[in-house]
């Protein structure tokens, strides 16, 4: 439910065209799939934000969250998520993959859309479990489980076992934050060229409240 579970903010940043031409200039990138066995597609670059323009973004949400501080985590075992980055993927290079992030690294998530000509439709979509007799189920990952992966004891399920049931468009300079347990996916790519593929940055923190 929007204002509950997520929360949109259409003007996140005072000079997006600044920022995007800064991202889309980034120099070093990793490569995920399909170029690398990685389970994150396209290709990513930390620093997407100047440290001015994060402590805004971090002041909106503690204002519409209530937290009252915001931290990044990493495991025992190491393990960080990629706070912080821009990603970049083309239309070809994934589709949707129904998800939830690690209960033990986050507690919201949130994306900055940075593609100044995006197609609506590739935002991003939040599903329920559909059943094989066509009822829903869950839209969450509860304790005890870290992610989706844990709850359901397989790597992955099929595009049709999940019900979209929001789709948040991308709009050039939205940001959408969420609770990061709830199942979630990018609604689609778009793009061929390193200029015309979907560009965001993407976020994660740990929560006090």
């Amino acid at each position: 439910m929007l204002g509950r579970d997520f929360w949109v903010n259409d003007a996140i940043l005072p000079d997006p065209d600044a920022v995007s031409r800064r991202c889309f200039a980034h120099e070093e990138w990793e490569f995920g799939a399909p170029r690398k066995p990685m389970p994150w597609p396209g290709m990513r670059s930390p620093g997407a934000l100047l440290p001015d323009e994060l402590a805004a973004v971090e002041a909106w949400v503690k204002k519409v969250t209530g937290a009252k501080r915001l931290w990044q985590v990493t495991a025992p075992e190491g393990h960080q998520l990629n706070h912080n980055y821009v990603q970049l993927v083309g239309g070809a290079e994934s589709g949707p993959r129904p998800h939830t992030d690690s209960r033990k690294l986050c507690r919201y998530a949130a994306v900055i859309y940075l593609s100044p000509d995006p197609l609506a439709s590739a935002g991003t979509s939040f599903y329920r479990l559909r059943y094989p007799d066509g009822t829903l189920g869950g839209n969450i990952c509860s304790p005890p489980h870290a992610n989706l992966r844990e709850a359901l004891g397989v790597t992955g399920l099929p595009q049709e076992a999940w019900h979209e049931e929001v789709m948040v468009e991308n709009r050039y300079n939205r940001m959408l934050l969420y609770r990061a347990n709830l199942v979630h996916s990018a609604s689609g790519y778009f793009g061929t060229g390193h200029d015309d593929k979907r560009m965001t940055a993407v976020f994660f923190w740990m929560a006090d409240a």
